[in-house]
């Protein structure tokens, strides 16, 4: 639909730019018919708030005139919680505000302040910036609030996670009485709703949140990896989407780090964004995505909050987020002002329940696949190379000599080869993953395992007496032997060693996995077990106190250290041991069958 009447200098703004209909959140406050009043807007991530707002306010701030008259004191006044979203908002109202002649400045942390001073003593009608610096302005006395008529609270919930509550009732409370107050936030928890309680006036309440359903210009996806593989996979998922730009997000500055060397190394242009970098090493990354010298942002959470990059079309959870409101956050990154994008949460083996959590708590029904294949992604580049509209234009008079040449030379088989070669070198060579074969969670079958009618027998040199239990052992074999939960089967601990099956498809990699770590850690020896039921000597089976009737505790390994790094999981913190067999209560391992033979575990 096209947009509703609005401001002359407005309407010449959203022309110019090419606008041709509203999003609803602007489309509901256009025609809210509140020019004078206080707004209240819940609105999801990337559904163009910033116009929204910008549009609410024009009245207030031209009311009958074209443009702005001169003014040395502010007339409007929009927070935000980050330096980029400030500096974002401060980029959009120069273009919607242009006709109307408005001067803006801008303050946020991490910049000149001096330079800021100056813009705010030469005159602006609107300010943006952060509270911690709008508050450090008013201290200085260089924010003359007391011409103000309108006052943006964007983004407010995550003012109040980032805890700016107190910067921002120092702020409101500098405000004159007789003002419009626009909050707009993506959640309305409690500490908004005291925020609007305590410093709006009878407030128009707009909603544009869909609850119970799912951000229908994201496609979300459950992508199914192996604990070792996830960085081939990300790899591999920025080759298949060919995304102009992307975004993978991170739990901590080391792997924003880590993650931006392989990426580079690989030939990604890629740039990274955590809170160790510097503002101005911040504002060239960014701006390096603007411009398209780089295609993939890789990032922490609160490096990310308040970005808005153009054709976003991928987003990458390469590890699982803290929480639902975190994980939709992250996801709004794409999808926005009518856009389509992906949303991809990589999901170990180990993380599987807790990821189901997750998306349920959110939400979301994604959908799960493995992640896209090396065949896969060469058959998406050929589809990509022959749509090519380049191939299908006629070539020019100055191209007709070369080509003549060309054809005269080499025969159209070596022509076309040395293309697809050109083409191809161009592009980031695709990984090999190991297979996941785990199934969708409705699609999960009770009773006996398949894959292992021909399994086979290996064991390890640490029983009992190195204190072996499954929960640890387990996904130290999935490390060495570069195999998945599902790929090991009966585990069989004994007094000096450990037995355990892995099925025959995953065997003869598995072994060559384990031979080849051998070299790096001498210790640990993993060998083919000729007899699967044979007792070693001085040895009997006994359950593990995992499984054992005495219903102990297991113990920590001792004596017997596998080297690498562990995870959360593999430490057994927040989730205990899981599988794929059935689970009782969180956290808590099913209790021995009646009848079950001893010596016999699973992982």
């Amino acid at each position: 639909m096209p947009f509703p009447p609005v401001h002359p200098a407005m309407q010449a703004a959203l022309t110019q730019k090419g606008y041709a209909e509203p999003t609803p959140v602007q489309e509901a406050v256009i025609t809210a018919g509140a020019e004078a009043q206080d707004l209240l807007v819940s609105a999801q991530t990337g559904s163009g708030k910033t116009v929204a707002y910008g549009l609410a306010m024009a009245s207030t701030l031209l009311g009958e005139n074209d443009t702005l008259p001169p003014s040395r004191t502010p007339l409007a006044l929009v927070i935000a919680p980050t330096r980029e979203l400030a500096l974002q908002v401060h980029r959009e109202f120069q273009w919607l505000y242009g006709p109307a002649g408005a001067r803006l400045a801008s303050c946020v942390g991490g910049m000149d302040i001096r330079r800021e001073q100056r813009a705010l003593y030469q005159g602006a009608h609107i300010v943006v910036g952060t509270p911690g610096r709008l508050v450090d302005h008013l201290n200085r006395g260089s924010l003359d609030a007391s011409a103000l008529k309108v006052v943006v609270l964007d983004e407010a919930d995550e003012m109040l996670d980032l805890g700016f509550r107190d910067d921002l009732e120092v702020i409101l409370d500098a405000m004159p009485e007789e003002r419009r107050t626009l909050l707009f936030s993506a959640t309305l928890p409690k500490g908004i709703a005291q925020l609007a309680k305590r410093y709006q006036k009878d407030a128009l309440r707009i909603s544009t949140v869909s609850t119970g359903e799912q951000h229908a210009d994201i496609e979300y996806r459950a992508i199914r990896v192996a604990p070792n593989d996830l960085e081939h996979a990300i790899v591999n998922l920025l080759r298949y989407v060919d995304a102009r730009g992307a975004m993978v997000f991170c739990a901590t500055r080391e792997a924003v780090r880590r993650l931006h060397g392989n990426l580079l190394e690989k030939g990604f242009h890629a740039v990274a964004l955590s809170g160790e970098l510097s503002q101005s090493e911040r504002n060239h990354a960014l701006q390096a995505l603007r411009d398209g010298r780089a295609r993939v942002c890789i990032a922490t959470d609160v490096a990310a909050r308040g970005i808005d990059l153009p054709d976003l079309g991928l987003v990458i959870h390469a590890e699982l987020p803290t929480d639902a409101a975190t994980l939709l956050h992250r996801s709004g990154r794409t999808g926005r002002a009518g856009r389509k994008g992906i949303c991809a949460v990589l999901v170990p083996h180990s993380r599987r329940r807790r990821a189901e959590r997750l998306l349920a708590e959110a939400k979301l029904k994604p959908q799960w696949m493995n992640p896209p294949t090396a065949d896969e992604i060469r058959a998406k580049d050929l589809e990509r190379m022959l749509a090519d509209p380049g191939l299908a234009e006629a070539p020019g008079d100055e191209e007709q000599a070369a080509v003549a040449a060309l054809l005269a030379k080499y025969s159209a088989e070596q022509i076309a080869g040395a293309f697809v070669r050109l083409s191809r070198a161009q592009l980031p060579e695709p990984e090999e993953l190991f297979e996941t074969g785990a199934p969708e969670p409705e699609e999960r079958e009770r009773g006996p395992r398949q894959g292992f009618e021909e399994s086979a027998w290996f064991r390890i040199n640490v029983g009992r007496n190195g204190n072996a239990d499954p929960r640890w052992l387990l996904p130290f074999l999935c490390r060495h032997g570069h195999v998945t939960r599902r790929d090991i089967g009966a585990i069989r601990i004994f007094d000096r060693e450990t037995r355990f099956e892995v099925a025959g498809p995953a065997a003869s990699r598995f072994f060559a996995a384990v031979r080849k770590a051998a070299n790096e850690d001498p210790d640990v020896i993993i060998e083919p077990a000729e007899d699967a039921g044979a007792t070693p000597p001085r040895s009997r089976p006994r359950l593990s106190p995992r499984y054992g009737e005495d219903g102990g505790k297991p113990r920590s390994p001792k004596g017997f250290k596998p080297r690498g790094p562990r995870s959360q999981d593999e430490r057994g913190r927040g989730e205990r041991f899981q599988g794929e067999r059935p689970q009782g209560r969180e956290g808590q391992g099913r209790p021995p069958r009646p009848g079950a033979k001893p010596g016999r575990g699973r992982g």
